[in-house]
């Protein structure tokens, strides 16, 4: 992995070099670093510093990141020899779990950006960002990936007309001239490796601050509907059954219950 902490990743090596990586070509489930002993085997829990960190600043900048696959028999996306570069991709999302050898790791969600477009050299990668210089009228702009997708499926439409595009946990309406507006958030994120459904027991709504904190794991919910993290209480309306299970997924693997190190 190369980049820094405050700039971001420019680019990634997926070479099977950790057992919990999964590839599916256009998604890769990538594994942070650290932790890991002389023999290669995952031996400590990895922290969130250096490129964990890194992939991290991509995510919420939209800073698009080149992959770079090498050599791995075990899977059919790679190359037969050597290292290939397979294109810019964006940072999903994060969270944390339990490795297969019982340590804690960093896991990010990678999806290929299918229509690329020019990316600086890798040692300016931060500049990909619109650059707005002080005092200058004419400033420079360059192009940059946006990293979040708001779905909008019949279920996320219907529920957030229950709730009249009001903000479950901060009970805000926001009105615009086209009208209100309000964000789905799923608990249990969908697409792999987490499969969570598209149901409305997996949905809430909220504005858009509290939906990146939620997926950002700046707060949960609790069982009895309690904020973790924040204060409050998420309002629930009456016909809107949330499966605690969602809940509890969601505070297993996304709250920031762990310092940075």
């Amino acid at each position: 992995m190369s980049g820094s902490e405050k700039e971001g990743a420019d680019s990634i090596v997926v070479s099977g070099g950790y057992e919990d990586d999964r590839d599916f070509g256009n998604v890769i489930i990538y594994t942070g670093q650290g932790g890991r002993g002389i023999s290669g085997k995952q031996e400590k829990d990895q922290t969130m510093k250096r490129g964990n960190l890194a992939l991290v600043v991509n995510e919420m900048e939209g800073l698009p990141v080149r992959v770079i696959r090498g050599a791995d028999p075990n899977n059919s996306f790679a190359p037969k020899n050597g290292y290939r570069y397979d294109g810019l991709y964006r940072v999903d999302s994060h969270w944390y779990e339990t490795g297969k050898a019982g340590f804690r790791i960093w896991r990010y969600r990678l999806l290929k950006i299918e229509d690329e477009s020019p990316l600086p050299p890798a040692k300016s990668i931060a500049s990909a960002v619109t650059v707005l210089g002080g005092g200058n009228f004419a400033p420079d702009r360059k192009s940059m990936t946006v990293q979040r997708i708001v779905r909008d499926t019949k279920q996320a439409k219907a529920l957030k007309r229950l709730y009249d595009y009001t903000c479950q946990v901060c009970n805000i309406r926001i009105t615009t001239a086209t009208g209100p507006y309000a964000e789905a958030a799923h608990i249990r994120p969908l697409g792999k490796p987490h499969e969570g459904p598209d149901t409305p027991d997996n949905i809430i709504c909220l504005c858009p601050n509290h939906h990146v904190m939620f997926d950002l794991g700046a707060f949960s919910v609790d069982d009895n509907f309690t904020l973790i993290g924040i204060d409050g209480t998420l309002t629930v309306r009456k016909g809107h059954i949330i499966d605690l299970e969602h809940l509890a997924y969601h505070r297993k693997h996304y709250l920031n219950r762990i310092p940075p190190e």
